[in-house]
């Protein structure tokens, strides 16, 4: 295929050559309408790009097959048999993943280190989660992807199980061996779903971590305004084999998405894999070499502690990702949220990531020595300046054990369930009746359906005391939870 050639970009290119007026939406009129102080602020260009597909940038019945021919494109470079747009981002995108394999009722097995919008995905779309618990790293207080003779093991014990969802790479860059666990799904003849959203980058180059298009998974989302070149909300489905039907994926996908589908996402994904065609090896390889100088740099600098191949050659997980910097902060006597809020309130550095005991930093083909030098400066002052900062609180980290809570009921079903409000020290044994996702990474400590136990309490109140955000709690001091009704009292 000519990846010189962006088909969206080309047709936009062919709206405003053309000078079309439009009487439908959007109803700034291509910026005719737009507020000239939002103007100078976002630029008059973006709202002149905002066109929708029908009646603009194809016709009523697309039959110059715009999207068509960039989503050709795209599976073309990515190695993939078909390739789906979506402007909703991959929170959507993985919620229609999974119903295309499984369906209210139906059991899907789930990594349980999955973000919350992938619980959400259960209770929105019915399905009997089978958890597959990560490999965790009790040292490191991280959750590594599971491994594949785990996914077997839950596939035999469920053999009604309709697929599988693996979340590799992970927040933090640790990879999964998804040849091995595609191996695992393809031996009970069920498909193997990957949620890639930190990887668009992978097929690009060979020293990545291993893309699921080219390791047997079936289905693979990826959110490219991650570690790509698109803007927010961009993310692509790719498909290959047949145990997920095309069709099926497109009307799920339809089901789900918005009938307003944004030009600009569109266009700037097909920008980005034209670009990652033509320049995506060159481009990577300078980010990759500009990473090994911050990572030798980084090394140097006192109370920090970076992850590296050592969690490969450990056994902790298949892989990682170099372009993704982990960086431990407790040797300084801070958490990962202070170091982000110092960093960011100091030296106007935004960090990636931050948890009570890591920061995190992304590096991209976007990167520059201005960039590179702004992040060690600022990792340079905060390892000085840290005994500066105020002592929390500490937060009660449990034991891997404990974060494995028993599943008495379908998160769907709790979810839904009459619910009542309980103070937080009267909760343990009881059945939780919402998400409580500590952020970041939002990874739900607490999903609907599961029993509460004392040590995720205290570790969930102690979080909060430290300044950990649970967006997702109907009660955000989590003075009390939301728990399932307890029918028997109210009788």
């Amino acid at each position: 295929m000519d990846h010189s050639r962006a088909p969206v970009l080309e047709a936009l290119e062919e709206f405003r050559r053309r000078g079309d007026v439009v009487y439908g939406p959007p109803g700034h009129k291509q910026g005719r309408g737009t507020d000239p102080r939002v103007a100078e602020l976002l630029g008059l260009g973006l709202f002149r790009s905002d066109v929708l597909l029908l009646n603009g940038l194809d016709d009523r019945r697309e039959s110059r097959g715009v999207l068509d021919r960039a989503q050709e494109l795209m599976a073309d470079a990515v190695g993939a048999e078909h390739a789906f747009f979506s402007t909703c981002g991959s929170s959507l995108s993985v919620k229609t993943a999974m119903l295309a394999a499984a369906g209210p009722g139906e059991k899907l097995l789930v990594s349980r280190n999955a973000h919350k919008s992938v619980i959400s995905a259960v209770i929105i779309n019915g399905v009997e989660p089978v958890w597959v618990h990560p490999k965790f790293d009790a040292e490191r207080h991280l959750a590594h992807p599971p491994e594949a003779d785990d996914v077997r093991r839950r596939l035999k014990e469920h053999p009604d199980a309709k697929g599988m969802l693996l979340i590799t790479p992970t927040d933090w860059g640790t990879c999964a061996d998804i040849d091995a666990v595609a191996r695992a799904c393809h031996d009970a003849d069920v498909p193997l779903i990957v949620d890639e959203a930190w990887g668009a980058h992978l097929p690009f180059h060979p020293d990545l971590p291993p893309w699921g298009m080219h390791h047997g998974a079936d289905l693979v989302v990826t959110s490219v305004h991650k570690m790509g070149g698109a803007i927010e909300q961009s993310s692509v489905f790719h498909l290959q084999y047949d145990r997920i039907s095309p069709e099926v994926l497109a009307q799920r996908e339809d089901l789900l998405a918005t009938t307003s589908a944004s030009t600009l996402v569109y266009a700037t994904l097909d920008g980005w894999r034209r670009q990652m065609a033509e320049q995506g090896h060159d481009l990577l390889e300078a980010a990759l070499r500009r990473v090994r100088r911050i990572r030798a740099a980084v090394r140097e600098i006192p109370g920090l502690r970076l992850m590296d191949r050592e969690v490969v050659d450990e056994g902790l997980a298949a892989g990682f990702d170099p372009l993704k910097l982990v960086i431990d902060v407790r040797a300084l006597g801070i958490t990962g949220m202070q170091a982000a809020e110092w960093a960011r309130t100091h030296r106007h550095v935004d960090l990636g990531g931050s948890d009570t005991c890591r920061i995190s930093a992304s590096i991209t083909h976007a990167d520059d020595d201005a960039t590179e030098e702004t992040l060690l400066s600022a990792l340079r002052a905060l390892s000085d300046r840290a005994d500066s900062l105020d002592r929390q609180p500490p937060v009660h980290l449990p034991d891997p054990a404990d974060l494995e809570l028993e599943q008495a009921m379908l998160p769907r079903d709790a979810f839904f369930a009459p619910a009542e409000h309980v103070p937080a020290e009267r909760a343990a044994g009881r059945i939780a009746a919402e998400l409580l996702s500590p952020y970041p990474p939002g990874v739900p400590a607490v999903a609907p359906g599961e029993v509460i136990t004392e040590e995720v309490v205290d570790y969930l109140r102690s979080g909060v005391a430290h300044g950990v955000i649970v967006p997702d709690a109907a009660d955000s001091s989590l003075r009390t939870l939301r728990v399932v009704a307890d029918t028997r009292a109210a009788g």
